[in-house]
């Protein structure tokens, strides 16, 4: 049997599948997400164990990043600056590549998750839309006229600048920019600023998730005016939250003060504003776009 492989990377755990082109998971598993000298080799024992009785066809990567996503460069398939130990400037690629000679497709796990909702979740169709996730960091992947947003690298959209309630005199966390959008509005900043061990952790009525809705809702607003997308997806899991979609919701209809004269924001924000269609599994399934892609490419 043809099998596919994905890779979703994240910034704490890996998960890695094995899956039909139809997009039929056949065999997960969860790695947390150590040095590469400790990750790889349990990653490469997955597939090598998955393509033991079938043939394994092409894999996608999904990875943190920053990372070097356009083919044409020397440093394509590689981790750049990102704080996570022995992840700098790796080449992710490549430490697949010595094992499996096989086509691999390699992205953002962002662009990656909106990959997998534009394939089989709640953007299927849909041409123009942005996928948020906000969880350990905060990632935006756009697709704008059915391709991913793209240029002189992948789209930053989570360390934008945005006005700090004045109520917040936290200094952010973000180790580049302190107190940009993922700096302030990210897990890690809740956690560390509320001295909690989890953002989830706080009350429904704590002052932290006005910020955090506010925060949301700035970026959000944002992202309408730039990118004109047709639906948002809002994910991660700090949206575990059931309440803070609603709140913003009526934040985001709020500051556009309706400037953006269309019944998607006036009327129905609510369908507009959305969960992933495909819960925790967007970007695994979008690993597995990535890997179908580059299979065609190849061909």
């Amino acid at each position: 049997m043809n099998i596919y492989g994905a890779i979703e990377a994240g910034g704490t755990k890996i998960i890695c599948a094995s899956a039909t082109i139809d997009g039929k998971i056949l065999n997960r598993i969860q790695i947390p997400t150590k040095t590469p000298e400790v990750t790889i080799p349990k990653i490469i024992e997955f597939f090598q164990k998955e393509s033991i009785n079938n043939n394994l066809k092409a894999i996608g990567i999904g990875t943190f990043g920053p990372a070097d996503v356009d083919p044409s460069l020397k440093t394509f398939g590689m981790i750049r600056s990102t704080p996570k130990q022995g992840w700098k400037d790796f080449d992710f690629i490549s430490s697949i590549k010595k094992h499996f000679n096989i086509p691999i497709g390699f992205d953002t796990d962002v662009n990656s998750s909106a990959l997998g909702e534009n394939n089989w979740g709640a953007a299927k169709g849909i041409d123009t839309f942005v996928y948020i996730t906000v969880g350990t960091g905060i990632g935006v992947g756009a697709v704008v006229e059915k391709n991913l947003l793209h240029g002189l690298t992948h789209p930053e959209m989570g360390h934008i600048f945005i006005p700090q309630n004045k109520e917040d005199d936290f200094e952010g966390v973000c180790p580049y920019h302190k107190n940009c959008l993922e700096g302030l509005a990210s897990g890690p900043s809740m956690s560390k600023r509320w001295k909690l061990k989890e953002a989830l952790d706080l009350a429904q009525n704590h002052i932290g998730w006005e910020f955090e809705s506010d925060y949301l809702s700035l970026a959000i607003a944002n992202y309408i005016l730039c990118l004109s997308p047709k639906i948002i997806i809002l994910g991660g899991g700090v949206m575990n939250q059931n309440f803070l979609l609603p709140i913003i919701h009526k934040k985001v209809k709020k500051l556009l003060n309706g400037y953006i004269n269309n019944d998607m924001i006036l009327k129905n924000i609510d369908k507009f504003i959305v969960k992933p269609a495909l819960g925790n599994d967007s970007g695994i399934f979008g690993a597995l776009a990535l890997a179908l892609e580059a299979e065609k490419k190849k061909n």
